[in-house]
């Protein structure tokens, strides 16, 4: 059984920075494309950024880009999310699963129907 437990969430105005992070037990990094998913209170779950153990290669939604990095140590089986110039709209709740990389009219992460984390509330003041 997979869990997760995601950490590193707070509250920063607009232009800081949060790093998250994401301890996963039950599965192998390295044989695993991981990625971050947030909620906004009334909207749909979205996703965020994803990363393949095996590649490195990642994946970013054009909201964050140049601005999220998504980073993982397949050791301690933990992954980042090192989050830059936040605005107020990146205000959610975050979540870490494991998820599948596909290519549509660019890479994209696929949204789990599960969440196995309580995720990490990030808010952002103006």
């Amino acid at each position: 059984q997979v869990q997760v437990v995601e950490s590193g969430g707070g509250l920063v105005q607009a232009g800081g920075s949060l790093r998250l992070s994401c301890i996963a037990s039950g599965l192998t990094f390295d044989d695993s494309t991981m990625g971050w998913f947030r909620q906004a209170p009334g909207k749909g779950r979205e996703w965020v950024s994803c990363i393949s153990g095996r590649s490195g290669g990642t994946a970013y939604v054009d909201s964050v880009k140049d601005r999220f990095t998504i980073s993982g140590d397949n050791a301690k089986n933990t992954l980042y999310l090192q989050m830059n110039n936040l605005r107020p709209e990146d205000t959610a709740t975050y979540y870490c699963a494991a998820t599948r990389m596909y290519y549509g009219l660019d890479w994209q992460c696929r949204i789990p129907p599960n969440l196995p984390g309580q995720g990490t509330q990030v808010t952002v003041s103006s």
